[in-house]
């Protein structure tokens, strides 16, 4: 089930003039929340603003890195994750056919039917637990 918005402020985020964007937003906000709803190790995720954006944390254990949703230049929309992390090398070696990224910061799409939940929600479930969790290579 997904929860209502923490805030209007939150809820006012995702009120783009793109529909596209905000179907696709809104698409991986029901999926950050499905996941969450499917790690109980991550325990509790908070919906916040961070820089303008809506932001996913785990305030409660502090298992995971802070997920944000918003709208790039290079595209319609974007799962942002922390720059610094693995995740992002993490996603491309495990899922090669995908390649559109910024960087290493974000997933890029630009319809609401890129956002698969087996291959996005494995990032989401990753970031959920990135403090908790062996690297990538060491899980295998």
């Amino acid at each position: 089930m997904i929860p209502p918005f923490a805030n209007a402020q939150i809820e006012a985020a995702f009120d783009l003039p793109d529909p596209q964007a905000c179907a696709g937003l809104l698409a991986l906000r029901g999926l950050v929340f499905a996941t969450a709803a499917e790690t109980p190790e991550a325990g509790r995720v908070e919906e916040a603003l961070r820089w303008g954006q809506p932001a996913y944390l785990t305030p409660e254990r502090k298992t995971g890195s802070t997920l944000r949703l918003g709208v790039p230049k290079s595209a319609r929309f974007a799962l942002f994750v922390h720059c610094q992390s693995r995740l992002i090398p993490e996603f491309a070696a495990a899922f090669p056919a995908w390649d559109r990224f910024e960087g290493t910061r974000a997933v890029l799409f630009d319809d609401p039917a890129q956002v698969e939940p087996i291959r996005h929600g494995w990032l989401i479930k990753r970031a959920l637990t990135y403090r908790i969790r062996p690297p990538l290579e060491a899980s295998a």
